[in-house]
């Protein structure tokens, strides 16, 4: 059984675009637009964090073009979707907790 980990800012945002299949351009884009230009994510960066999720079968490859440039396309797997779900109830907790310091 796979330990539910904290995700990074950066992971958690990754796997939200990958809700649906999207490749890396797509991913960076929806990433700067869901965060209102926040987080613009280098090639470098995403790409580690897409070998280490595949390595964890967090997301999978849905489909690749056979041309020169070989652009895939990844989604989210439900492994993956578990470990954000995790991860949303670990965030509403700290929220949650957040709201005592108005009381």
């Amino acid at each position: 059984m796979n330990k539910y980990q904290p995700l990074t800012e950066s992971v958690f945002y990754i796997l939200l675009a990958l809700r649906k299949p999207n490749h890396g351009y797509g991913i960076i884009q929806e990433v700067k637009e869901l965060t209102d230009g926040r987080i613009v994510m280098g090639a470098g960066t995403l790409y580690g964090a897409i070998q280490t999720m595949e390595g964890k079968n967090w997301i999978t490859v849905y489909s690749e073009e056979t041309d020169s440039r070989k652009k895939k396309e990844y989604v989210i797997t439900d492994l993956g979707r578990e470990n954000f779900r995790q991860e949303c109830k670990r965030l509403n907790q700290l929220l949650d907790h957040a709201k005592l310091m108005e009381e």
